[in-house]
């Protein structure tokens, strides 16, 4: 559906309500900013500015706490205005087809995902909202301990940092994440209104790149961050070597797959790829903690090393997922060869908190056998082999063979929309339901007008990944007590929440966060930028 027809729609859909509510008595003041509100929203998101601008400020005259009753006298001086207005916002419209540019965020790719750990809401608000315009992934902790999760599970590009938090100061969590945050690379920017010489000297001393004080002038912010990542991009370009584990990096793994399958094209010389996870990984960092799990990421590496030829290439491919090049061999040589590494490795005593603990992985083998074949599809393979590892018990290693993507289980990522304003289903639903993942995995959309039709639903399965936007205000059950509902049943490590939200009250937006929220966009958004949020949300916690 184009978007002139979205935009057809709601004209249409606001004239009906209009006349139908002439027809009544007396209209609840609470129905009417519902109305107001699930216009403003669908107004902006399909272009139509005039409505969203006219609704945002009527708004401003009813509330949905009110048990007031209105007459078709009283309201009618509020709401008939925008039966006059459609026609300008339809020629606004036609502008904006023809000459599409404009503001709006970005619809390229984000590039760099940004942490900010500040407890001031409207300045994250703001921070963010200018962030993702120039195409950086915003993450949000309004605390330390938030914060620390954020960053060890996701392991941001770049982390913006407030010295005052409400459980601890930023200065306290600067010293637990300097040491992994410089062997990562991840610059840290300090953002305070603490201006003292003693505490950026200190800051300094401990390893951060940059102090900024408040209040922040937002251009000469901006230009900062686009310099740092243009600094860090420089740093990742001459490196090849991961600094944890002294395996090669992502960048060495890319030129090592260019080069051996350059070689089998013109000799070929065949070669084997093992794709490498830990299993259980996340449970050994939240158990253990994270040092823990570095020294498990590093005793791993070792062996590895220790068992290879000099002219296999071992690299670490993302977080606890690693790719080992064996030139000149075959998969069912690879075999014995990762084997052989399996059984050591599990057989590794770890010590921590009074307790031993082994660790296994699971891995998937693919050879080169088509001279027409590409990089991208002897990874895939491997990725299939490791996936039936997984599926089978794991601490095996698996090769790959033609039958083996017909028998895996497909992944299914559910995009589930709850909103009582059925534009926004309908807008949401088609977009998704044509969308599939960069990580191919099957996407199902529902959706539901309502909290309690969509908790009474069996929409949960145990083996699936959700991403569910919720709306905030709606009638019944508010989005933040459907919120607290999905938290409180459901395990978080499956399920994304994304409010969506009118709402202009930090309060509200601070309370959803606290509350279990993974991420809030304010209606009107752009269909573009949320497509983009939730494939980046979709790709951080699919397998």
């Amino acid at each position: 559906m184009t978007i002139r027809k979205y935009k057809d729609l709601v004209e249409r859909r606001t004239k009906q309500t209009l006349q139908e509510w002439s027809e009544q008595s007396v209209v609840k003041e609470k129905d009417i900013y519902r109305f107001l509100h699930n216009l403003k929203g669908t107004a902006g998101t399909v272009g139509l500015k005039a409505v969203e601008d006219l609704a945002d400020s009527t708004m401003l005259f009813f509330s949905d706490k009110s048990l007031k009753e209105w007459s078709v006298e009283e309201w009618g001086d509020y709401l008939y205005p925008f039966l006059t207005i459609f026609d300008e916002s339809h020629k606004a419209l036609m502008i904006s087809e023809n000459h599409p540019g404009g503001a709006g965020f970005s619809s390229a790719n984000p590039q760099h995902e940004i942490l900010v750990i500040e407890d001031d809401v409207e300045l994250v608000a703001y921070l963010k909202e200018s962030l993702e315009r120039q195409s950086y992934f915003v993450s949000i902790a309004l605390s330390a301990e938030r914060g620390l999760k954020i960053f060890y599970e996701r392991k941001p590009d770049l982390i913006l940092l407030d010295i005052l938090l409400p459980d601890q100061s930023g200065i306290e969590v600067l010293n637990q994440i300097i040491g992994k945050a410089k062997k990562e690379r991840i610059p840290i920017i300090i953002i305070s209104g603490e201006h003292s010489k003693e505490i950026q000297m200190n800051a300094y001393s401990l390893g951060v790149m940059d102090y900024v004080p408040k209040p922040i002038d937002i251009d000469l912010f901006l230009t900062l961050i686009r310099n740092r990542f243009e600094l860090k991009n420089e740093w990742q370009k001459s490196i090849i070597v991961d600094e944890l584990t002294g395996a090669f990096n992502r960048k060495h793994f890319n030129q090592t797959m260019k080069q051996l399958m350059s070689d089998y094209k013109r000799t070929n010389r065949t070669f084997s790829l093992a794709m490498i996870d830990l299993d259980y990984f996340k449970k050994v960092n939240d158990t253990y903690g994270h040092l823990i799990g570095d020294e498990v990421l590093q005793s791993f590496a070792e062996e590895v090393q220790n068992s290879i030829r000099a002219e296999d290439s071992f690299c670490r491919y993302g977080g606890e997922e690693f790719a080992l090049f064996l030139p000149n061999t075959y998969a069912a040589s690879a075999l014995m060869v990762i084997q052989r590494i399996q059984e050591r490795f599990s057989s590794r005593e770890f010590y921590a908190k009074n307790e031993t603990f082994h660790v296994t992985f699971s891995c998937g083998i693919a050879e080169i056998t088509n001279p027409e074949e590409d990089a991208n599809n002897l990874v895939w393979e491997a990725d299939q082999a490791l996936y039936a590892s997984k599926h089978n018990g794991r601490n095996l290693t698996t090769l790959y063979n033609d039958h083996l993507s017909a028998n895996k289980t497909e992944s299914i990522l559910n995009v589930i929309i709850v909103d009582d304003d059925p534009l926004i289903r309908r807008i949401v639903t088609s977009h998704f339901s044509a969308w599939v993942p960069a990580n191919k995995s099957r996407v199902n959309t529902s959706s539901y007008s309502n909290g309690l039709d969509f908790l009474h639903s069996d929409w949960y399965s145990v083996n699936e990944k959700y991403i569910i936007l919720l709306d905030g205000v709606m009638p019944d059950l508010d989005g933040i007590e459907v919120l607290e509902r999905i938290r409180d049943k459901y395990p978080a490590v499956n399920i994304l929440v994304i409010m969506l939200t009118g709402r202009k009250n930090q309060a509200d937006i601070v309370y959803a966060l606290q509350t279990g929220a993974d991420d809030y966009v304010i209606k009107p958004f752009h269909m573009k930028e949320l497509l983009l949020r939730i494939e980046r949300l979709a790709l951080r916690f699919l397998f």
